[in-house]
């Protein structure tokens, strides 16, 4: 015969299940910390002392990302040499001058198989073009990457880019870079917050050691790593990128990477043109961006093993070496020649052509390389052409804006764009006209495409990423802007059985989830909510004594009303308390409260600012004005 649970118990476990449906009680939480440092001043800045701790660290890891660019452009110097001219020597060679001949288009064919193994047996992480992996170490992984990535990204890179795959050093060394970072950082006691800026800070290192670019490097780890601008994590990343650009003369050579001659004044036309450029840079940008994943997406749809991919890419990187070898490799040396004015048209078109070709279906096969010095060669090809044709200017000026504009639009990334192509040539006579075409490729990339040649990659793993920056509105706004005042309170002195009486009285008047209890001189002692009230009634009803009895010494967590509403968000978080009462920082006297649906209303307020338009001035039919306004949804 079935056994059926006594009334008593049954009730006692709804009560129960009740209890755990909704969300803890004041007086149910395991434990209750009172808000910290609740009277400290408010600050533009969240940066204290831990800032000159990550900026010492940062000189570490930067000379580390100095010593990992110098480390990995000499490797590929020598899986050059190797491959293509079977000798040992760290010289940089173009492989397009190989003697091997016909048989020269097998070598990316070897080079790409060994990445495939690399990938299938080493780690996965190391395919791809490396921001988009870094990117995701930081908004995924805590910032954290494993050594082994370390070690392998580098070394598949260069072989790589050695056996003549169509890449730039820069993404495996900001990679490489990166990995340095956070193992250093891995190494102490620090937050993953920290932990990142140090890993931003050895990709800006390996990108600033690689091209001279100090300044670019740091636009960069704010337009695509860092996701803030905070000077915890900026002045870090600075100093690191300052420290690798002080150590490449002495590792790389001083001066600029492409020296040219001071660019013309071009006057108004110039710069209207220059929007003319961007656009059609922008629509460039997105055309690279879709030849890459189009090829990925062929790719997946093949009937074997991922590993095998990068060896069909090689297939198609031996054949566009030979219809154009110098397609092949970094090719840093074209970058100079456009921005010399020493490409015909027909050579740039050509090389633009079989470039973008086997550069998308390299990396969409998964080989391991990077992708702005590519992008710096069909942006000039595109300049090139184009300035063919503009009536004011040169070749070289027109491939400078057009470099700017691809790398701008295709990364969006249009400040670091327009920074990197004045600091590797030193021509800041286009400054103006450079912005003009990075900001313009910037803002048709923006409207067109829904993401970016790297976040896409990330997408497509099942993330999402803004890449908007903005001040957060809790940081902005008080409490005493969003509480509810006034409010309603329950005696310290009130019995615990009226307690009970008032919540569960069906004919009483709707009741609050939670008040708070106060005692004879209004000062605060607690709150009492609906779950406490069904706790009292499954431990024995009616509980005896008062209310302010019932409550004994439990902490209570509350909140002042000049603080912002950020730091009352905190504090609901981490205290897992869904009302907080607000005291007037004088005297401690109660004087509102927040709910959650009160913090909610500041984020509702935003999308207010957001959506509702109105004209504030009305000019009338009489040329009156006024200052009514007219609101569109």
């Amino acid at each position: 015969m079935a056994r059926y649970p006594s009334p008593s118990i049954l009730c006692e476990s709804m009560a129960k299940t009740a209890i755990s449906a909704l969300v803890q009680p004041e007086s149910s939480l395991p434990e209750r910390h009172a808000p910290a440092h609740v009277g400290q001043p408010l600050r533009d800045f969240t940066a204290d002392k831990r800032l000159l701790v990550l900026s010492a660290m940062a000189i570490v890891v930067g000379t580390g990302g100095a010593a990992a660019a110098w480390a990995l452009l000499h490797l590929i110097y020598i899986v050059t040499n190797l491959a293509y001219y079977g000798r040992l020597s760290g010289t940089n060679v173009d492989p397009g001058g190989s003697p091997f001949g016909l048989a020269a288009a097998l070598v990316p064919v070897a080079g790409c198989f060994l990445i495939g193994m690399m990938a299938r047996y080493g780690s996965e992480r190391i395919r791809g073009h490396g921001i988009p992996e870094a990117i995701e170490a930081i908004l995924i992984g805590r910032s954290q990457i494993d050594a082994k990535v370390a070690v392998l990204k580098p070394l598949s890179s260069a072989i790589s880019i050695g056996t003549g795959g169509p890449f730039g050093a820069e993404g495996p060394i900001i990679m490489t870079g990166g990995a340095l970072g956070s193992l250093f950082a891995q190494m102490f006691n620090l937050s993953p917050a920290e932990r990142k800026t140090l890993l931003v800070a050895g990709a800006a290192a390996g990108m600033s050691a690689t091209f001279g670019t100090p300044i670019a490097a740091i636009l960069l780890a704010v337009e695509l790593l860092l996701f803030e601008w905070k000077p915890r994590s900026f002045v870090p990343v600075a100093v690191a990128s300052l420290v690798a650009a002080i150590w490449r003369p002495w590792l790389l050579g001083p001066g600029p990477l492409f020296p040219m001659a001071p660019s013309p004044t071009v006057g108004l036309i110039g710069l209207l043109l220059g929007a003319v450029l961007g656009i059609v840079g922008g629509l460039a940008s997105g055309t690279l961006t879709q030849m890459v994943y189009k090829s990925e997406d062929w790719f997946q749809r093949l009937p074997i093993h991922w590993m095998w991919w990068p060896m069909l890419g090689g297939i198609v990187i031996g054949v566009g070496g030979l219809i154009e070898p110098h397609a092949l490799g970094v090719g840093y040396d074209n970058i100079g020649a456009l921005l010399q004015g020493k490409v015909s048209d027909p050579m740039a078109l050509r090389l633009m052509l079989v470039k973008s070709v086997i550069w998308a279906v390299a990396l969409g096969s998964g080989t391991s390389g990077g992708v702005l010095a590519p992008l710096l060669i069909m942006g000039g090809v595109v300049g090139r052409l184009l300035g063919g044709v503009f009536p004011v200017g040169d070749a070289p000026f027109w491939a400078l804006l057009g470099m700017a504009a691809i790398m701008g639009g295709t990364m969006r990334a249009p400040l670091t764009g327009l920074v990197f192509a004045l600091e590797l040539t030193h021509d800041f006579n286009a400054l103006v006209p450079l912005t003009i075409a990075s900001i313009t490729a910037y803002a048709t990339t923006v409207l067109l495409l829904k993401r970016s040649i790297l976040t896409e990659k990330i997408a497509r793993r099942g993330y999402h990423i803004s890449r908007e920056y903005t001040v957060d509105p809790f940081e902005l706004m008080r409490v005493q802007d969003i509480m509810a005042k006034p409010v309603d309170t329950l005696p310290a002195q009130m019995p615990v059985a009226d307690v009970v009486k008032f919540f569960t009285d069906p004919n009483g008047p709707r009741r609050h989830k939670s008040y708070p209890v106060v005692d004879a001189s209004g000062q605060i002692v607690g709150m009492v909510s609906r779950s406490d009230v069904v706790c009292w009634m499954v431990n024995g009803h009616p509980a005896p004594g008062t209310l302010g009895e019932q409550l004994g010494e439990r902490e209570i967590v509350v909140g002042y009303e000049d603080e912002l509403v950020g730091r009352i968000a905190d504090r609901m978080a981490e205290t897992q308390v869904g009302r907080i009462p607000i005291l007037r920082r004088s005297d401690s006297m109660l004087v509102g409260l927040v709910a959650r649906r009160d913090v909610l209303r500041v984020r509702a307020a935003v999308n207010s600012e957001e959506t509702e338009r109105e004209a504030l001035i009305h000019i009338g039919a009489f040329g009156r004005t006024s200052a009514n306004s007219t609101r569109h949804s």
